[in-house]
């Protein structure tokens, strides 16, 4: 939101939030019980123009120019080797921890987690159900459609249960100018309501 608030770009947005990042951490409990749960942030960044997938390991992050075709994020890192910014010290840091070794290429997903990254598209989970999802409409998504995806419970995008899905977003972006932007956003605790 604060990305949102103070920036005019989608690589502006990006910058805004790495830049808290670094001030002020990140963290908090994710959910309201007393249950400790954490975990760190993912982010879909989009203007017109430019698309942008943001993904942090506590003040650590990676980020990556969506050049084309679909991208979706989840409970998991999905940047692997294709690195356009990052924090000035992602690498040292994991080369400091035994994480990589600074001769084979550096993959953020698998040295900064615990996924096998070449199984991340083959494997069940959220992640790899929404990149089927995705795949399966690759150049014909519309905004009906990415409700569809969003309210999907079998896949497990629409979670229930302990840990809920609270809400969804689909946003038209029209790369013309003088077409307005549309956003979309569910009312309800369940998208698929």
């Amino acid at each position: 939101r604060l990305g949102l608030e103070r920036a005019d770009t989608a690589e502006k947005a990006l910058t805004v939030i790495v830049d808290l990042l670094e001030k002020y951490g990140q963290g908090g409990n994710c959910m309201e019980s007393h249950m400790a749960f954490t975990y760190y942030n993912s982010f879909l960044i989009a203007d017109r123009k430019e698309a942008w997938v943001l993904e942090t390991s506590g003040k650590y992050w990676a980020a990556e120019k969506v050049e084309g075709g679909v991208r979706n994020i989840s409970n998991q890192l999905s940047i692997t080797t294709k690195i356009d910014r990052e924090h000035p010290e992602l690498k040292e840091y994991a080369k400091s921890k035994g994480w990589w070794d600074g001769e084979k290429e550096f993959d953020f997903a698998a040295t900064y987690s615990y996924v096998n990254t070449a199984r991340m598209t083959t494997s069940s989970g959220r992640y790899c159900e929404g990149y089927k999802l995705l795949n399966k409409h690759k150049g014909s998504i519309t905004s009906e459609i990415m409700m569809e995806i969003l309210r999907d419970k079998e896949s497990g995008i629409n979670m229930e249960g302990g840990f809920m899905t609270t809400g969804s977003m689909v946003s038209v972006l029209p790369q013309q100018p003088n077409l307005p932007c549309i956003h979309f956003f569910t009312g309800t605790p369940d998208p698929a309501r």
